[in-house]
């Protein structure tokens, strides 16, 4: 009976590491290599699991074995996504990330947490130039990509599916309803990339360098605009007839590590982002209970930029605005 039970749990298990539009009997039976019937048996009960298909369940969808089996460990399993130049280049790491988010957007009850050190990655793509900085700086000093050994920054550089990938990646956060967490650094590491860059000799065009910054102004308030409404939209879009999904806080307690909480369905999902682009996932519950309640706890420590409180909203953003350089514009 015991052993049933176990068999039950990792099968529910599976359920949640799927993305709901997901068939459990397709998954199961291309995990095991086994026929539709067959892996309809196993998740009924009526053929047991033998050890071996344990293991590769485990393996296929990130299950922790000593969760499952109830043994008391303190340790939680975490799924690693690594960019590099050759098995998962940034081209990969793009189509998972629209993967995950398309997965999340079709669920009924969702909800994205972003505490933030950084500007979160979504808001690179609104403007070209941002994101053909930020495209420039991930591939030639994160992942040294040997294309960009000898380059220069060009606003141009960007690849078409590239660019395609990045206003899905927009378009599919804008449907989720989010609440981000930011603090007065956010905007930092950014200016100080672009800073090193030009110093460096790697932005040699004024012209590029101005529309770089006009670009990360026009980010910065379109940000501002959104948490205004409380909604997330497009730039040009009309934000009257967008839905309310948009809460942004002021955190003045920590400075944040970039760690996202996903809510969708019930299932709680977080991602630490490290080493820039590189993050680890994990669904584990006690985790994932933790990790929310810590992001509830700032929350309530937060002052609260959207819909309301327009003074404190205006005085964070013209503070972050005063950060950028005015460069004059070359044609």
């Amino acid at each position: 009976m015991a052993e049933k039970k176990v068999q039950e749990q990792l099968f529910q298990l599976v359920r949640e590491a799927l993305p709901a539009s997901a068939s459990v009997i397709d998954a199961i039976a291309d995990a095991l290599h086994v026929s539709n019937d067959s892996a309809y048996r196993r998740i009924r009960g009526e053929t047991p699991l033998v050890l071996e298909e344990v293991k590769t369940l485990c393996q296929q969808f990130s299950i922790s074995l000593d969760k499952l089996l109830g043994t008391g460990s303190d340790a939680v399993l975490f799924h690693p996504v690594l960019v590099n130049n050759k098995n998962h280049t940034f081209d990969a790491y793009l189509s998972g990330l629209i993967q995950r988010l398309q997965a999340v957007a079709s669920a009924q009850q969702k909800e994205i947490f972003y505490l933030s050190k950084d500007i979160p990655i979504f808001h690179y793509f609104h403007s070209q130039p941002l994101f053909a900085f930020r495209y420039f700086f991930w591939m030639k000093t994160i992942l040294q990509h040997p294309d960009f050994a000898e380059q220069t920054f060009s606003i141009t550089h960007v690849p078409a599916d590239i660019e395609q990938k990045a206003r899905m990646v927009t378009k599919l956060y804008k449907e989720i309803p989010s609440s981000e967490i930011w603090n007065s650094e956010g905007i930092n590491s950014m200016l100080a990339q672009i800073a090193y860059y030009q110093e460096a000799g790697y932005i040699t065009s004024a012209r590029d360098a101005a529309l770089l910054y006009d670009g990360l102004r026009q980010t910065i308030e379109h940000i501002s605009q959104q948490a205004e409404c409380g909604c997330k939209f497009l730039p040009g879009e009309n934000a009257d007839v967008q839905r309310s999904n948009y809460n942004l806080f002021f955190n003045q307690v920590v400075i944040g590590d970039n760690t996202i909480l996903v809510l969708a369905d019930g299932k709680k999902t977080v991602y630490i982002n490290y080493d820039v682009l590189n993050y680890i996932s994990t669904s584990d519950e006690n985790f994932c209970n933790t990790t929310y309640e810590n992001i509830q706890n700032l929350i309530r420590r937060a002052t609260i930029l959207s819909n309301v409180n327009e003074k404190q909203r205006r005085i964070f953003f013209n503070n972050q605005l005063k950060k950028i350089p005015h460069y004059q514009t070359v044609f």
